[in-house]
Order: C-alpha cells, then structure tokens, then sequence
C-alpha cells in the first residue's frame, strides 16, 4: 500500500483489468485468487518475463556465486545441493522441527550457513541473504506454491491471519481492507493487488532495488502509518505463511518485478 497524505483513504475507482471484490469478504474465492501481475502493464509484465533485461536476475546471479563459493569455516551451499533446489522455496514458509517454529526462506538459509558452515547469519535485507534467497526462489519459478499449514504450523498461520485482519495505524485500517475487499480497485495511480508472496524477493521499480516480502510488510505498516515490526519478525514470519497458504496453486514468479 502506498503512503497518502490524508487522514482517510481516497474512494476506490474500479479497475477494468479485474473484477471488483465483494464487500466485506473475509475470503477470496478460490477461483477468484490472481498473481499481482495480472495488474502490472504491459511493459512492466514484459519486463519481468526477460531474463535479460528483468533487474531482479543481478540478484539471482549473485545469489550463485555465493552459493556455489566456500567460506572460510565450511563447504559451499552446492556442496550438499548439487543437484539443485527446483520446487523447494514453493514449499515455505515451513514448520522446521530443529528450530521448533515456522522459518522462511531466508530463515532457512541463515540456518544453514550457521548450522553446516560454521558462519553468522546474514542480516536480513543484506546485499548477500537477498541475493542467495533470490537465487533460490529463482529455482522453483513456474512451480505452484504448495505451503503446509497443518500441524504445528496451524497456530503461526492462524497469528498471520489475525494480523492481516486486524486494523491498525493511525488510519485504522487492516491488510484485508486493501487485498480481500477492494483488489482490483485502483488507489490514486496504482492497482491494488490481492496481497500475495509468490514474486518476491522482488524488484520493485519504486525501490529500484530488490527486496523481501518483508520490506513489502514493513511498507504497507507504515502506510496506514503503525509502526512497522522489525525484519524476520516472527509475526512477519506467520503473516508470510498465512500469504503463502492463501496463493496456494499460484506459479512462483520470483525475481518479479512489481510497482
């Protein structure tokens, strides 16, 4: 959601490129669940789909190096996953027994690199973590999200969805507000979306950078002008997981390219 500058949200146009959401819907319909590039232009679709020119992929080829580059206590990342990670990050957020709660993607990976290579974790929306969780994801693109919520995982994604259904901020308003009731409908010049994960880490030509799901949160908290949760937040965590299992069927679109 973008930053406004009055105390109230601007009335929703209707889009033409979506059907309007139902009013007050506490649920998409399955048959109704979209990819946020369905809203993008042209050109901005166009440009996600090259590999050449899609800025994202500086990401995925310094996620590579890094992946297959051995620091100086451990073995490479390629080391045990020659064979490569196709259809995995489709899978997360997922409850890890080890850990004992839900990790992310770059969750997982900071495990990895602490538990297998003896190094620090990376810090999150460093240059290095959103380079490798690019590379990654970039493995499963086209793959259905496919997230277990079952088990263990039920209360965390539980926590996500209360957290995306409750009002907050200055402007009292709630993610569902935007991404369930109105998707579809613009807000000044932009096209809200349905709120899904399934293209980041992203590149977003507003940052002119690429960043986590996470950033995303951290965006749309200060917009309705709360105060944003720190990044790797476990309820970020569980909201991330709630997305996840709300696109469920979704192709994974990562590097997108987004507003």
């Amino acid at each position: 959601m973008k930053r406004f500058a009055g105390a109230t949200l601007i009335a929703l146009i209707p889009a033409c490129s979506a059907p309007p959401a139902a009013e007050n819907a506490t649920e998409i319909a399955a048959e109704d669940i979209v990819s946020g590039s369905i809203f993008l232009t042209a050109e901005t679709r166009d440009l996600q789909e090259d590999n050449f020119a899609n800025p994202g992929y500086l990401w995925v080829d310094r996620g590579e190096a890094l992946f297959s580059k051995a620091p100086a206590s451990g073995e490479a990342c390629i080391t045990c996953h020659e064979a490569g990670l196709s259809g995995v990050a489709a899978t997360y957020p997922a409850y890890d027994e080890k850990a004992g709660r839900v990790l992310n993607l770059e969750g997982r990976i900071n495990q990895c690199r602490v538990t297998h290579q003896s190094e620090p974790a990376w810090e999150y929306e460093s240059e290095e973590l959103l380079s490798v969780t690019a590379f990654v994801a970039n493995q499963s693109l086209g793959a259905p999200v496919s997230v277990d919520v079952s088990g263990p995982a039920q209360d965390i994604y539980e926590a996500g969805r209360d957290y995306f259904q409750t009002r907050r901020g200055q402007f009292n308003l709630s993610c569902q507000q935007c991404h369930t009731e109105n998707w579809g409908k613009r807000l000044r010049g932009d096209t809200l979306s349905q709120g899904h994960g399934n293209g980041f880490p992203a590149y977003r030509l507003e940052w002119e950078s690429l960043g986590s799901l996470h950033r995303r949160l951290r965006d749309c908290d200060l917009g309705v002008r709360a105060e944003p949760l720190p990044y790797g937040d476990p309820l970020y965590v569980a909201v991330e997981l709630f997305l996840a299992a709300r696109s469920n069927g979704l192709e994974m679109e990562s590097p997108a390219v987004r507003r």
